[in-house]
This record gives structure tokens, C-alpha cells and sequence, in this order.
């Protein structure tokens, strides 16, 4: 087996005219990655035209022909994950990455975080949520798988100081609360009886009071500075 397996597809257009959005596979594993791709490729919308089975191979493609989506398998057989996520990220600032999440050291989730991650799936999740994680990091959101999410916002760095988040407002800690519980914009539009483009505004601003780049790293804030309630059990 060469270093590097390629699944080669047509691009797909939504009848808008634009073009589908793209996934780069990257698994140390080509059966696994081959799956992966049968099963994304069967969706509309979405298309896979390469994958790869190390981050050499995906710092290659990726430098020349990024990707929308880099779906990223934990385990690689020549880096970390944690390092693959900055990596691409360097090389392809627009393609947002997605880290398929097998072990449960949870350590991992946050240092993935803090990298940039724009979402976690379990190996265990159904295809549908594989899918669902796809769109919402093409559309620049975040999706955390259920089984995740717990123990991602458990881990991340207890609350040393008390801020007030540069003063969020009521309706944007709100949102931040609704984000913890890993809503999508839409989905928080409609709990809140908002529209989306109000959803974004309230996500945007409250980005900028938090010094963060992205939902998870505004998690990660928040939770650091204790913004957001406890947690129920």
C-alpha cells in the first residue's frame, strides 16, 4: 500500500451553481478512511475527492488544493493529532478541521481545542452525525459529539478568575449557555425565537468580548473564567 490513497470524484454543484463542499480524508487506516468516504459521498451536497493516510500526505495536498473540511482521524502513524490540527491550519487557514475522536484521554480534547479544532466525532457516532459535524465546520460552525461534549467542558482549565466576560449581555450569555450545550446557530435561533443572522451577530460579538477565534475557544474561555453556571449531574 503506497503512502498515500486517493479517491478521485467529480465535484458535485448544489443548484445554486457553487460547488459542494469538500472533504479531505486524512486516517492512518485505508480501509477506515475508505468507509469514511463511501459513506460521506452518498450525501448531497458534500464530496470527498482525496484521502490520505498520513499528515505528510495531507500537509501536500493541502498546501496546493485545500480543502472546506479536513476530517482528521486521532491516530496517525507520523504525528499527533494535535500537532496535525496546527499544521493544516497554518497551511490552510480557511479549511476547518474536524478530529474523529477514538481515545479517551480526554487531554486530548482540549489540547485539540486550544489547536483549533472546529469539532469533535466519536468513532462510535452514527454516520448521521458525521455528517451533521461536516456541514456545520463548512457553514463555520461547531458540532461536539453528545458523548463529548461532557467531558470536553469537565476538562477544560477550571476557573482561576471570576470575569464578567467584558461585560456580555444578558442575551449573549444566553447564547454562550446554548453554545455549551452544543447548539447550532439555528438551533439557538429557534429555542431564543430569533433569526440566524441574529444568532450570528450574538456569536460574533461575544467572540470579540472573549478574545476567541472560534465557538470552542469561547467555551474555553468562558469556562476558565467561570461564565458559565455549573453543570448539572
Amino acid at each position: 500500500m503506497t503512502e498515500q490513497s486517493t479517491l478521485r470524484r467529480a465535484p458535485v454543484l448544489r443548484e445554486t451553481g457553487r460547488p459542494t463542499v469538500r472533504v479531505l480524508i486524512v486516517d492512518g487506516q485505508q480501509m477506515m478512511a475508505t468507509s469514511l468516504a463511501l459513506a460521506l459521498q452518498r450525501e448531497a451536497g458534500i464530496s470527498v475527492p482525496a484521502t490520505v493516510n498520513s499528515l505528510a500526505a495531507a500537509r501536500a495536498l493541502v498546501s496546493h488544493d485545500p480543502p472546506d473540511v479536513v476530517l482528521l482521524d486521532q491516530r496517525l502513524p507520523d504525528g499527533s493529532a494535535v500537532e496535525a490540527i496546527v499544521e493544516l491550519r497554518r497551511l490552510a487557514p480557511r479549511s476547518r478541521v474536524v478530529l474523529l475522536v477514538a481515545s479517551s484521554d480526554d487531554a486530548v480534547l482540549v489540547a485539540a481545542t486550544q489547536a483549533g479544532a472546529a469539532g469533535f466525532v466519536a468513532t462510535t457516532s452514527p454516520v448521521e452525525e458525521l455528517v451533521a459535524a461536516v456541514r456545520a465546520a463548512a457553514a463555520g460552525e461547531v458540532l461536539i459529539s453528545p458523548v463529548l461534549l461532557p467531558r470536553l467542558l469537565a476538562r477544560l482549565q477550571a476557573p482561576t478568575v471570576h470575569g464578567d466576560g467584558q461585560q456580555l449581555t444578558a442575551r449573549e450569555r444566553e447564547v454562550l449557555e446554548l453554545i455549551a450545550e452544543g447548539l447550532s446557530n439555528a438551533a439557538i435561533a429557534a429555542r431564543l425565537v430569533l433569526s440566524v443572522n441574529t444568532v450570528r451577530n450574538h456569536v460574533q460579538n461575544l467572540l470579540t468580548k472573549l478574545g476567541a477565534h472560534s465557538k470552542l475557544e469561547a467555551l474555553s474561555v468562558a469556562v476558565r473564567d467561570g461564565l458559565l453556571p455549573p453543570r448539572r449531574h
